[in-house]
């Protein structure tokens, strides 16, 4: 049936009124997390194979009867595309020649740089509910990218995630 009857920002997606909503059924009602009329969180390719993260909740009438869907779709391209530069940017060793000398002005960029580096990692990935493991895997991820080679950077990264710099 001619299923979606409303649309906003259709482009990314490329879903238009009146389309069948056939990728509902198959992703959705038959996905082992669909539970209490919702699934958050899941991913599929669009038809040009962008990746699109997506989050749909019944709608039920009075009568506990489904009369529709919500759906709100984000297209991750340009955050994996961002992602892919700072995993190259970050891993990128640099070799310093014996006859240059680091100046303060230069330690204090690359201070400043790591600061602004370490608050954007967790701005971006903190939240109140913040489990452990996730906590853990965050701080990997920090590690994996050197962000604790630079003095101080330990006891920022714990005093933001409200650890001890010994955790």
């Amino acid at each position: 049936q001619a299923s979606v009857m409303f649309t906003v920002n259709h482009h990314v997606t490329g879903r238009k009124i009146g389309q069948s909503f056939d990728h509902l059924v198959k992703t959705v009602l038959q996905s082992e997390d669909f539970k209490e009329d919702y699934l958050a969180g899941y991913t599929f390719k669009t038809e040009d194979n962008r990746t699109i993260r997506s989050s749909t909740s019944l709608i039920r009438d009075s009568e506990q009867k489904v009369i529709g869907a919500f759906c709100i779709n984000f297209d991750v391209e340009a955050l994996n595309q961002m992602q892919q530069f700072m995993d190259t940017f970050l891993s990128t060793k640099v070799e310093v020649q014996e006859n240059e000398t680091t100046t303060n002005d230069d330690l204090e960029n690359v201070e400043e740089i790591v600061d602004q580096l370490i608050q954007q990692i967790i701005e971006n990935s903190v939240h109140p509910v913040m489990k452990r493991h996730e906590k853990i895997e965050l701080i990997r991820f920090m590690d994996e990218k050197g962000i604790f080679l630079m003095k101080g950077s330990v006891e920022k990264v714990a005093s933001m995630l409200g650890i001890s710099k010994v955790t």
